[in-house]
This record gives structure tokens, C-alpha cells and sequence, in this order.
């Protein structure tokens, strides 16, 4: 069966930031040498939303992000929104653009704001839209509340059959990860989320130093090419995983999330909950498996 989809254009911004600075720093030693080092880019990004309200044009902001600026925003801003359920696919975007602030003049007010519009015919709930986002895991919000706006949310359960890994396949994608990570080899201070087939065969890689906006860019671009759902999918995280991921992976439908640190306690239950294999402490001689470990071939 062929699936027929479209990419969305994207309005090129003006001469797009560097996701790397060069810094003089004073290293602490012997000699007491000055030198000059890289650091990660960090700057907001401001989503807005454009819609019809009444027959008339309309934008909401809708997230201010921290973000390493490049030419992924559009994938960071569609995963965003794809990710709170505000977009259901591309066929919901009518075009992608950056835009300027009416009160703020500067190149730099004018790449940090991107806005959505959505397509004509297509309603946006504005409740959902209006409704605060789980954007820390100090949000006060409590694990039942968290799950039960899953499933409220028509969330799917996938089956923890659909296939199966070997172990060696999951002690190696940590690495896999990590050769593809330019600005982390050029800093050591950035997150990402990498997205291998179900034979550990990598496929794409993204940066940000936002570990949530490294996945959001992950599914941004699968949702802007048409790719979704990715059901026989692995997500690889360079740092921990935390519940807003797993919601993200979740909403994706990827069935296997590796994580080359510890997950929280609700990830490891929604994970349980909707049928994903949750990996933790992913390296070359051992991993930790939380849920659903019918999926490697060992257990």
C-alpha cells in the first residue's frame, strides 16, 4: 500500500545561528592556561500557532523553548505540536515560517520566533491548546492524573509482540548514537535522540541541549516526510528518560526506547501501561530492562 504525503515548505530564515561559540576560558591547573573552548548554542524559540478564528487569520503563542538554533526548528516546532496532540499529521500544516515580533526588530527576535499554520478545514481544539504542557518533572502533577490524560487522549496500547531484538543489537546502539553526535564531540554539552529500525540499523540522529527538543526534532522530520507512525522503531536518548519522552515516543508509537541513563518512576509505568520496552543504562556489556522484555531474545 502506498502512502501519499507532502513536504511542507519552510520560509528560510536569515543566515541561521551557529550551534556552536568559541569562549575564552581560564583552565584550572599547574600552569594556569588560558585557551579558548566551544560551547552549545542556547537560545529561545518561541512557537506560535496560526489558525481561523471566525473567518478570520489568527496566532497564538503557544511554547517558549530553550533550544540549540539550526535548521531543524520547523522539525522541533511540528514535533511540539504533534507531541501535545495539537497536529495529527502533515496534512494538518499549511506552511511553516519564521516571523518577527511587531515590538522587536532584531535578526535575532526574528530567527527565535516560528509559527505553524494550520491548514484550512482543520480544527484545533483551543482547550487543549490553552492547557499547561508537562514541561518539568516538577510540574506537581501526579502519576494516575498523568496517565489517565493518556488515555483520555486516545493514546495507543501497542503490542509487545510486534518483534523482537538481540541483546547484542541493544549493547551496541548506544555506541551507534554516540558516533553520530557532532556538537556533542565538539562540546560535550548537548542531548540526543537517535531512531534505529527494528534490526538496529540507524537511522537518523538529532541534536539539541534540550533532551526533549532533541526528540521532538526526531519526529518533527518523520512526521514532515510522511513516515508516521514508527511502529518497528527504536529511540536511542544519550541521557536519561523521563516521562515527557516516553509521552513523546509514545505518541510516535515507537515501541522500543533505549536510554543510555536511569528512566523516572512514571516513565517506567507508562511505559508498562501502553506496551513499550524501556531499557535503561544501555552500554556495551549490560542494560537494565523495566517493561515488556519479551522483546529481547534473551529474556
Amino acid at each position: 500500500m502506498s502512502i501519499d504525503f507532502k513536504r511542507v515548505h519552510v520560509n528560510q530564515a536569515p543566515t541561521p545561528t551557529d550551534d556552536v561559540e568559541v569562549v575564552q576560558v581560564e583552565r584550572s591547573t599547574a600552569a594556569q592556561q588560558s585557551h579558548l573552548d566551544e560551547v552549545t548554542v542556547e537560545e529561545p524559540l518561541e512557537i506560535r500557532l496560526g489558525f481561523t478564528l471566525l473567518g478570520k487569520p489568527a496566532q497564538r503563542s503557544i511554547s517558549v523553548t530553550m533550544r540549540t538554533p539550526g535548521d531543524d526548528d520547523e522539525e522541533l516546532a511540528c514535533g511540539f505540536l504533534f507531541g501535545e496532540s495539537i497536529i495529527s499529521g502533515v496534512d494538518d500544516i499549511d506552511n511553516i515560517e519564521y516571523c518577527s515580533d511587531n515590538e522587536a526588530n532584531s535578526e535575532s527576535a526574528f530567527t527565535n520566533i516560528i509559527r505553524v499554520a494550520i491548514a484550512p478545514g482543520v480544527d484545533v481544539d483551543m482547550a487543549s491548546v490553552q492547557r499547561n504542557f508537562y514541561t518539568t518533572s516538577s510540574c506537581g502533577v501526579c502519576g494516575k492524573a498523568s496517565l489517565e490524560a493518556l488515555e483520555i487522549g486516545d493514546a495507543p496500547v501497542l503490542d509487545p509482540h510486534d518483534f523482537t531484538l538481540s541483546a547484542s543489537t541493544v549493547t551496541e546502539l548506544p555506541d551507534r548514537l554516540r558516533r553520530h553526535q557532532p556538537i556533542f564531540e565538539r562540546t560535550g554539552g548537548i542531548h540526543a535522540a537517535g531512531l534505529f529500525d527494528d534490526r538496529g540499523t540507524l537511522l537518523t540522529v538529532h541534536e539539541d541541549v534540550g533532551r526533549h527538543n532533541a526528540m521532538d526534532k526526531l519526529v518533527g522530520a518523520r512526521l514532515l516526510d510522511g513516515q508516521l507512525p514508527l511502529t518497528r522503531s527504536i529511540a536511542v536518548l544519550s541521557g536519561r528518560a523521563s516521562f515527557e519522552l516516553l509521552q513523546k515516543a509514545l505518541r510516535a508509537q515507537i515501541p522500543v526506547v533505549v536510554a543510555v541513563g536511569a528512566p523516572s518512576s512514571l516513565s517506567v509505568d507508562l511505559a508498562d501501561h501502553f506496551g513499550i520496552t524501556l531499557i535503561g543504562f544501555a552500554k556495551k556489556t549490560r542494560f537494565n530492562v523495566y517493561s515488556h522484555p519479551q522483546r529481547i531474545d534473551r529474556f
